[in-house]
């Protein structure tokens, strides 16, 4: 198999994966996992490894200056790259495990915290108005974590209909509370205990979003329909999803502007998302029913 049939499998739909993941990580991350293939290395070893870069890039926005920011953008941008190769690679060797899904997921949790975090104490608490700079920090990471719940959910909507398969989020949500349930019965492994439990906090945040919706939409639309309909705006979707909204910070700390990408991120891709989610409504009321003519 070819490396860019390689990058095709490893993709779920084009449709739903975002521009900076399709140009840029996933190709790059296609190319490192190629090279690696043969080797014992695990995709949870990966995972650990872009986690810890993650972190160290996030810490580093503390000390704010030119040279630190754009260390800390060159790792972001080698943690995103490790981020895509561990699904990649746990594809092809079929080797991924119920635990390393998990601590992919909350790797990314942590990392954005060390973000947010290090630009807090950093750009933040560096500027003539601390306070106001910590309350845009806060604001920028509430709504960086509310467009990744919201890109997830249309995400998974889209490809449950896509793929016509069943709503995924609710059955996950079982899943996980019963490894949890098993790793207490078992005790020990209290680090992958902690980990699970956090993500399934998460998880069940993201379900009573949009329990409504999951309860009464299961099935209500054509499938071939909706798919025509709405592949559109989930394209549109995914510019305010986790990596495209990363490559916006790497791009701004290169040229030393942590402000641009707080504001954008507060006001305009609000924004955005607010005009998405009534053009997304629109597209919902022309879409077919199920069973319909």
């Amino acid at each position: 198999m070819s490396w860019f049939q390689d990058y095709k499998s490893s993709l779920k739909l084009a449709e739903v994966e975002e521009l900076s993941d399709l140009i840029f990580f996933r190709p790059l991350a296609a190319i490192f996992v190629k090279i690696i293939y043969p080797t014992n290395i695990t995709p949870n070893q990966i995972t650990t490894v872009a986690l810890i870069i993650g972190v160290i890039g996030g810490w580093l926005y503390v000390f704010n200056t030119p040279s630190y920011l754009a260390i800390a953008a060159t790792l972001l941008i080698i943690y995103d790259v490790l981020d895509c190769s561990d699904g990649q690679l746990a594809r092809l060797k079929k080797n991924g495990t119920f635990f390393g899904r998990i601590l992919d997921g909350v790797s990314d949790y942590f990392v954005s915290t060390a973000i947010y975090l290090g630009i807090g104490f950093g750009f933040a608490s560096q500027s003539n108005d601390p306070v106001f700079y910590w309350g845009l920090v806060i604001l920028a990471g509430l709504s960086n974590a509310g467009h990744a719940i919201t890109l997830d959910y249309y995400r998974n909507r889209f490809l449950d209909y896509a793929l016509d398969r069943e709503p995924l989020l609710g059955d996950n949500l079982k899943e996980y509370e019963e490894e949890l349930l098993k790793g207490r019965e078992k005790g020990g492994n209290y680090f992958q205990r902690f980990i699970i439990w956090l993500y399934l906090k998460y998880s069940t945040v993201q379900l009573s979003l949009s329990q409504s919706s999951i309860e009464t939409e299961t099935k209500k639309y054509d499938s071939e329909n909706f798919y025509k309909k709405h592949k559109t705006i989930i394209h549109f979707w995914s510019y305010i999803g986790p990596s495209s909204e990363l490559s916006f910070l790497i791009i701004c700390s290169y040229f030393n502007r942590l402000d641009i990408y707080l504001y954008g991120l507060v006001t305009v891709l609000n924004l955005y998302a607010v005009v998405l989610y009534l053009f997304q409504r629109r597209i919902n009321h022309s879409t077919k029913l199920a069973g319909s003519k």
